[in-house]
């Protein structure tokens, strides 16, 4: 007999920035059954912080239940939820810079791969520098959409920044299913990031940009 397996879900919150805030939800997410797995500060500013939180909850609970328990503690408002299927790992940055160094003939693939499972994206994509308005696709994660070549209007990629998804040069399934875009420099290219339904905060944006630089002078990128 099968047994019904748990549903992961990531819980983006603002958190009131005082001190037992976090444990109250803690304990708010707790008393509807839910297993917290991780727990990251994404971004911090004077009062308040944003928390990306994993949970596990049993599957005859609904994700509902989640944004109800955290709502309940004081001054915390859920910013969204969708399900999550990525790795807990803390040392994220660290692991890829390591398989990086380690795999020198495939270095894009490699970053592609690891971008999209430090920022809990959809996909990632290496861009040539453009040439006649269009990049060319480099590497691609392999949840990444299939596409040779991508219009670039809004060249150059430095500063990291996001990006629309519904602007004329984006593929228009990318605007249907709320994929959310940053592009952050990488040598003369850029590294296009896509993930569903999860605003990317300035914290997240700076982070890219310094993770794209140093994977850059680790690999021949």
């Amino acid at each position: 007999m099968r047994h019904a397996v748990n549903v992961s879900y990531l819980l983006r919150i603002l958190l009131p920035d005082r001190p037992g805030a976090l444990g109250a939800v803690a304990s708010a997410l707790g008393a509807v059954g839910a297993d917290i797995l991780s727990v990251d500060v994404i971004e911090r500013s004077p009062g308040s912080a944003i928390d990306d939180i994993v949970i596990e909850l049993p599957p005859d609970r609904l994700a509902d239940s989640l944004v109800s328990a955290a709502s309940t503690v004081p001054g915390v408002q859920v910013e969204s939820i969708r399900p999550y299927a990525g790795q807990i790992d803390p040392h994220r940055e660290l692991e890829l810079l390591e398989n990086l160094a380690a795999h020198p003939s495939e270095p894009l693939k490699v970053l592609t791969d690891g971008v999209t499972r430090i920022f809990r994206a959809g996909w990632s994509l290496v861009l040539d520098a453009p040439a006649g308005g269009h990049a060319r696709v480099l590497a691609a994660c392999g949840a990444a959409p299939e596409v040779d070549t991508l219009p670039t209007p809004w060249w150059p990629p430095r500063p990291a920044r996001a990006l629309e998804a519904d602007g004329d040069w984006a593929p228009a399934d990318w605007s249907r299913l709320g994929t959310e875009l940053a592009v952050a420099p990488l040598s003369d290219g850029a590294l296009l990031v896509g993930r569903p339904a999860l605003r990317w905060l300035p914290a997240e944006l700076l982070r890219l940009q310094h993770l794209a630089a140093i994977a850059s002078t680790v690999t021949s990128a």
